[in-house]
């Protein structure tokens, strides 16, 4: 099996090479998926409210830890999706599965976010 010409890079390019891909990653996330445009508007009002709240410096970074979450989750199930289509859009029922699990864990993350506010601000 052919590996990819830039498994070998090292040192800075590589580190260009993944930030590039990271930010074109970021972008194309944004600009395809209206799910992902949705938790990063609310990761802009959650993450400085965050800071402006009377809660402990752990509090405070288990809350935003838990707002990145979402979109890290958001970002794999997107990736997940994406890659099924890729494959085929055929129904198929792993195909379904996949997207369905994948869309569990982004549930999951936000039910992590309710979760910690709520512990962080009653506490």
């Amino acid at each position: 099996m052919e590996e990819s010409p830039f498994k070998g890079r090292t040192g800075i390019t590589r580190l260009t090479n993944a930030l590039a891909y990271s930010l074109h990653g970021f972008s194309s996330a944004f600009r395809h998926e209206e799910a992902f445009r949705q938790e990063t508007l609310l990761a802009a009002i959650m993450i400085p409210l965050a800071f402006i709240l009377d809660v402990s410096g752990l509090a405070r970074a288990v809350m935003i830890a838990s707002v990145l979450l979402v979109l890290i989750v958001e970002l794999l199930n997107s990736a997940i999706e994406a890659a099924v289509d890729r494959i085929s859009l055929e129904n198929h029922r792993l195909s379904k599965r996949a997207k369905d699990i994948g869309s569990a864990a982004v549930l999951l993350s936000l039910v992590n976010v309710a979760v910690v506010w709520a512990l962080s601000l009653t506490s």
